[in-house]
């Protein structure tokens, strides 16, 4: 008989959880220490939780729920997870996701958003389990052994800097991100982003790659940047590329996403991904600049809860 457990994330999961993360999805950067380090981030008011899912003892499957924070709205909650696609179509997820469930209406959620791969067995799943679609985004690629476009003069009185340059005092970096998170497509508005948070679940992610994350400085403030992730093993991820507002139309975010990639690939960086809202069209034109080539969709699902 098969014997199905939904149970916490223990640290000895992590290589197990993270092959079933990246299954089918080369395009998901992150690395097993990262697993490890977000399920111990304990952050105010999150009461996030890890869960596994364990069919006749081996690890098949995982999930991450959370309230949602840094945001006005309330009652809202994430969760994303997956599982191992030999181990799909066993009711291992539904489990999954009926335990987040659980746990996130007990913390006083009523709307979930989670992301659903744009393919049709992921979405008739979601709609079998009462999500409706939201926005779309789409995932895209590029190699890094291929030449990058060449750089457009750099404007008067601008530097490009590695992060590391701010690594005693990051407050300006938080300014870039939380000036321009108020304007990202979607359904949820990042309109109430706290500093320690941001330090405690961005700035210490253990993937985050300083040297690689590059700021564009306007006559000695910083202006714009473009974050990145590595995995140890040739991946970089763009996890967020921004403009403060006052300093937009000036090519910055072109200009600091370029370098970032420039010095990926001196360093040794095989592959590069990013993801983007379908109608952030600015984002969108320069990764189309950048040589990034659609590689994979995702919608959002919304369910209500209770």
């Amino acid at each position: 008989m098969t014997s199905l457990t939904i149970r916490d994330f223990r640290p000895e999961d992590a290589g197990a959880a993270l092959a079933a993360h990246r299954a089918g999805r080369e395009h998901l950067v992150t690395t097993a220490e990262t697993l490890v380090w977000r399920t111990a981030l304990e952050q105010p008011g999150a009461h996030a939780r890890t869960l596994v899912a364990e069919l006749d003892g081996r690890v098949v499957g995982s999930l991450r729920c959370a309230v949602t924070t840094g945001t006005t709205r309330t009652g809202l909650g994430t969760g994303n997870g997956s599982v191992l696609p030999a181990f799909r179509r066993r009711g291992v997820f539904t489990a999954l996701l009926a335990e987040a469930e659980r746990h996130l209406a007990a913390h006083g959620v009523t709307e979930l958003h989670g992301w659903v791969d744009e393919e049709p067995a992921s979405l008739a799943f979601a709609a079998a389990r009462g999500f409706r679609l939201g926005s779309s985004a789409q995932f895209a690629g590029r190699d890094l052994a291929l030449p990058l476009p060449p750089a457009p003069e750099t404007p008067a009185g601008v530097e490009l800097r590695p992060a590391t340059d701010w690594t005693e005092d990051p407050y300006p970096l938080f300014v870039i991100e939380a000036d321009a998170v108020l304007d990202e497509p979607g359904e949820v508005t990042s309109d109430a982003l706290d500093y320690e948070e941001w330090l405690d679940g961005d700035w210490s992610r253990p993937d985050l790659d300083r040297p690689l994350t590059v700021v564009a400085v306007v006559d000695g403030e910083p202006a714009a940047m473009s974050l990145a992730q590595t995995d140890g093993e040739g991946g970089y991820w763009s996890a967020f590329t921004a403009c403060r507002r006052e300093f937009r139309g000036r090519g910055l975010s072109k200009l600091a996403k370029r370098e970032s990639l420039r010095l990926a690939a001196a360093a040794g960086h095989r592959h590069a991904y990013t993801s983007n809202d379908l109608t952030n069209a600015p984002m969108l034109a320069i990764n189309r600049w950048l040589g990034y080539e659609r590689c994979a969709g995702e919608r959002k699902g919304i369910k209500t809860l209770g």
